[in-house]
């Protein structure tokens, strides 16, 4: 018995023993597959390139490699968290295998491809964020496994499809961010299930239909943005039953109907309201004034009408209040008496009234609004009387626009006490009288518009104390006097004059030539006379010349064909004389020559401008002669005595040229028969009328089959390859068009459209377009352009920390800023019509050989006919524009139109990652922290501690301490121009003519 005992007892232990070897070693496996599984998953995340992070060494354990976080009790991964690389790869299937995983972020890391459908193994899952990358293809249904997640967040990726139905079952989700996809459809109405739903975010796709009245279910909401769709019909009451809102954002939709008159009641905890842009219609909601937390309020650009409150002085909290482009007002006395009630937000730093029906007086009390007041829009309403004195106490403004109003007397000698503006509007009012002396007061002023108006007598001397000013436009009024040369000798930061239709008397000071960033200069239809003054010759970036309709004699000056930025020329009605400078056909960019109405004679050059009949007007000339056959004028007669010398010279050159030209025809006939021949693709590409003539097949074996090797970049809507064009000397940059991404074919049109048209040594130069199809006959479009053997300023200021090809110096960063800032310039400046790039970023920033910047990818530019800023007739919907998160301006997203504004704001995001070398989308920043703010908070003090440290490597040496001085004053300059243009709210950002100026004030100053 004992002998049994005792074999059963060895028995059992032995089966003990082999149970806990056995656990112990499939332990050991699971962990071993998670290792695996990761290295798999970098190889696709990086693309299988040795040297991407996360630098994991074998020789360690798993768990204690970057990014990598593993639980303590089995030693699985629970946590994987990489962000803000340009690693480029997938997501491999082999995440599916790490079964323990609870958090999962790979945020920023530019991938593509799909989301694997393994992700659905990850049951445990409760954090997945791979937000800001190029993912595609629909969400997958396999995450409805993952029943534990709480967080989801795949914002800023090219996703499509729908808005999964089977997000009803995630019973534990709290937070779901879509925004910034390519999502159709309808708003599930099963979302109505996920009652824990505290954040919502689905805007900025193309999300249409009516918001699903079952969404009023979500008890739990305090975030809810469905803002940039094309949602439609009547917001659902159901929506007015979310007491926890704080954040309500429908704007820029096609919604209507109107608001509930307690709003107070049904959000109680409001913090921002925003609908503008919508059809939404009703009387002002009286019951605002209730909510004591309220910041923000928006209903810009609706169809609002009647009365406001004289209880708004109850919101203590208030910041923004924008109610302009509606039908409030009735023209009434009482209509601006709401403002008085104002007076009592201490926080207001924006009030938005312009594009109304306000009548009334501008009150006295306006004097009593809040001193943090800095953005005040009055325009375009019928406002009447005189500006009150007391104006003069709201002595924290940067921006007054009282502009397209009723508005007589005098300009109140108060305006020379808001020492801060930046920007002053009162224009197309009856203002008269003399301005005031006292406007020299406004040392920091860089735009002063008082155009058509009644003032009169002269310019003010005062204004050179003016020494920022860059726009000046008093046109149309009734000044008289000289120009004064002590206003061209101060101000040399002008870039825009506008002193048209008025009576001004005298000559253009020669001080003229001081003004070495003047773009444009309109002096015409005034009593001027004497000659284009020489110094003209050294305003190396004028664009328009206009001075027509005054007294101006002598000839044309020659000097005018070197300067190669004029477009615009128009000197018609005046005195000169003598014969067209042959210099004028070397202007490349010359769109617009008005000569007419003078005393010209002899020969009209050939070529350039001349080419172009409709650019050019000759007519009151009489004794004008040759020029190219439609202008039908007599041909030229030369002296008898030299008539058989011309002669026989032109016969031989004739003979030469057809010659020649028989001579090259038949080569050209030889080698195309050969080519032919010898390869089954079409001709070699020529040059037919300066456009380059390309076929798929020459695209095809130009960049190698569209070879791997040649790829050099992908973008929104396809892919860059660098390629090499027989007879062609110079590299090219194809740009091939994804034809399945939604919006590619739009964006090919788009930038054909705006960038054949457009000329500027700024902008990456099109070649050509190439429409076609490919062998398979499927369709094909490309874009060809000039090669930029630099790359993409993304590049050099991201992909080349610690490389010693290429660390850009402070001046390099200053010149780049400055070349896209030129680029910008031209597009806003248009007469004809404003682009907006919609889509400035450094990615978009590409260097020649010579660090010379070009803006490009148009795919997303608008174009806005016409250039008045006034005319909400011209405003283009944002709802369609996708841009890039960081750089879109926040207006885009809050119901306002696609402006010119709102690529300055990208500018300057663009401007502070050059300074800090930090992308707008870095980790260190969130919601409470931008680049903006960071930066702005750092400046004059820290500024060192913000400067991307490569900056300062060349001057640390330098132990004066002169040096050092004088950059961190530059860095301090470049700082407040990156964070003046990325102001939030539009009109208080600078302009991009002060931006020039203030930017060539820094090169100056760089040692």
């Amino acid at each position: 018995m004992r002998i049994v005992m005792s074999s059963f007892l060895f028995f059992a232990i032995q089966v003990l023993v082999y149970y806990i070897l056995s656990q112990t070693n499939a332990l050991s496996l699971t962990s071993y597959t998670d290792k695996l599984s990761l290295l798999a998953l970098k190889e696709k995340l990086t693309n299988g390139v040795p040297d991407s992070l996360p630098s994991w060494n074998e020789s360690q354990h798993f768990c204690d490699w970057q990014g990598v976080t593993c639980g303590h009790r089995h030693m699985r991964v629970t946590v994987l968290h990489f962000e803000n690389q340009t690693w480029g790869g997938t997501l491999g299937p082999s995440l599916g295998n790490l079964t323990f995983l609870r958090i999962l972020k790979l945020q920023n890391l530019a991938l593509h491809g799909e989301i694997p459908a393994q992700i659905g193994r990850l049951k445990r899952l409760q954090v997945l964020n791979l937000r800001n990358n190029k993912l595609q293809g629909e969400i997958p249904k396999e995450l409805a496994n993952c029943t534990n997640i709480q967080v989801l967040e795949l914002l800023e990726n090219r996703l499509t499809g729908r808005v999964p139905i089977w997000f009803g079952s995630m019973k534990q989700l709290t937070t779901l961010i879509l925004e910034w996809n390519n999502l159709v459809g309808t708003i599930p109405s099963s979302l109505q299930n996920v009652t824990s739903l505290q954040y919502l975010s689905l805007t900025d796709n193309y999300l249409e239909g009516t918001i699903p009245y079952s969404l009023g279910k979500l008890s739990s909401l305090t975030y809810l943005t469905l803002a940039l769709n094309n949602l439609s019909g009547e917001i659902p009451h159901s929506l007015y039953n979310l007491s926890n809102i704080q954040y309500f954002d429908l704007g820029e939709n096609k919604l209507f109907g109107s608001l509930p008159s307690n709003i107070n009641l049904v959000f109680p905890n409001l913090i921002a309201f925003l609908v503008g842009q919508n059809h939404i219609s009703g009387n002002f909601p009286n019951s605002i004034s209730n909510l004591t937390e309220l910041q923000r309020f928006v209903i810009g650009g609706n169809s609002f009408n009647g009365p406001i409150p004289l209880t708004l002085g109850q919101l203590k909290k208030l910041e923004v209040f924008n109610i302009g482009v509606n039908n409030f007002g009735s023209g009434g006395a009482s209509d601006l008496d709401f403002l008085s009630s104002l007076t009592n937000s201490t926080q207001l730093s924006t009030i938005i009234l312009g594009q109304n029906k306000f009548g009334s007086k501008l009150p006295d009390f306006i004097g009593n609004l809040s001193i943090n007041l800095e953005y005040f829009d009055l325009s375009e309403n019928q406002i009447y009387g005189e500006i009150p004195e007391r104006i003069g106490q709201l002595i924290g403004l940067t921006y007054l626009d009282i502009g397209y109003n009723s508005l007589e007397g005098a300009i109140p000698n108060s305006i020379g006490k808001l020492t801060n503006l930046v920007r002053l509007v009162l224009e197309k009012n009856n203002l008269s009288g003399n301005i005031p002396t006292n406007i020299g007061n406004l040392t920091i002023l860089s735009e002063l518009y008082l155009s058509a108006n009644k003032l009169e007598g002269n310019i003010p001397v005062s204004l050179r104390y003016c020494t920022q000013l860059q726009m000046l436009s008093i046109s149309e009024n009734k000044l008289s006097g000289d120009l004064p040369n002590q206003l061209f000798r101060h101000l040399d930061g002008l870039i825009y004059i506008e002193l048209y239709n008025n009576s001004l008397t005298a000559h253009i000071p020669s001080e003229i030539g001081n003004l070495k960033h003047l773009s444009k200069l309109y002096l015409a239809s005034n009593n001027l006379s004497g000659e284009i003054p020489k110094e003209l010759a050294a305003c190396l970036t004028l664009t328009r010349l206009w001075l027509k309709g005054n007294f101006f004699h002598g000839e044309i000056p020659s000097f005018l064909g070197s300067l190669r930025s004029l477009e615009i020329i128009d000197i018609s009605n005046n005195n000169f004389s003598k014969t067209i400078p042959f210099e004028l056909k070397n202007l490349i960019f010359l769109y617009v020559l008005d000569l007419s109405f003078n005393n010209l004679y002899g020969e009209v050059p050939i070529g350039g401008v001349f080419s172009n009949v409709t650019a050019i007007s000759l007519i009151g000339n009489k004794n004008l002669c040759g020029g190219i056959p439609q202008l039908k004028l007599p041909r030229c007669v030369r002296a008898s005595s030299k008539t058989n010398k011309h002669s026989l010279k032109r016969k031989f050159i004739i003979i030469s040229v057809i010659g020649g030209v028989l001579i090259s025809f038949i080569a050209f006939t030889i080698v195309h028969f050969l080519t032919r021949k010898s390869k089954k693709l079409p001709s070699s590409p020529s040059l037919q009328n300066r456009a380059l003539r390309v076929t798929y097949g020459e695209l095809h074996e130009a960049t190698n089959g569209f070879s791997s090797a040649n790829l050099v970049g992908t973008g929104s809507f396809g892919s860059v390859y660098k390629g090499s064009l027989l007879n062609f000397e110079r590299p090219i940059a194809v740009k091939v068009l994804n034809l399945e991404t939604r919006g590619a074919v739009k964006s090919f049109v788009a930038e054909c459209k705006a960038l054949g048209k457009m000329k500027h040594r700024n902008l990456v130069k099109i070649l050509t377009c190439c429409s076609s199809v490919d062998y398979n006959g499927e369709d094909f479009k490309a874009i060809v352009f000039e090669f930029m053997s630099n790359g993409s300023l993304e590049k050099l200021l991201h992909d080349n920390e610690g490389s010693e090809n290429h660390s850009l110096s402070l001046l390099q960063r200053v010149d780049i800023a400055l070349d896209v800032a030129h680029a910008l310039d031209y597009l806003h400046h248009d007469e004809d019509q404003v682009v907006v790039h919609c889509d400035i970023k450094p990615s978009n920033v590409l260097l020649d050989e010579d660090i010379v910047a070009h803006l490009g990818d148009f795919g997303l530019a608008r174009l806005i006919h016409g250039a008045a800023e006034h005319s909400s007739k011209d405003q283009v919907s944002s709802s369609t524009i996708k841009g890039t998160i960081g750089y879109l301006p926040p207006e885009y997203g809050a119901g306002g139109p696609v402006s010119s504004q709102g690529d300055i704001y990208s500018y300057g995001i663009l401007v502070l990652e050059m300074l800090t070398g930090k992308r707008p989308i870095d980790n260190m920043f969130c919601e409470n922290v931008s680049l903006h703010q960071f930066c702005k908070m750092k400046i004059p003090e820290q500024i060192l501690e913000v400067v991307d440290q490569r900056l300062l490597e060349p001057f640390v040496e330098d132990q004066t301490g002169i040096v050092e001085n004088k950059v961190r004053k530059c860095l301090v300059m470049f700082t407040q121009i990156g964070v003046a243009c990325s102001e939030e709210f539009p009109n208080q950002r600078m302009l991009i003519k002060d931006v020039i100026v203030r930017l060539n004030e820094i090169k100056s100053r760089l040692p």
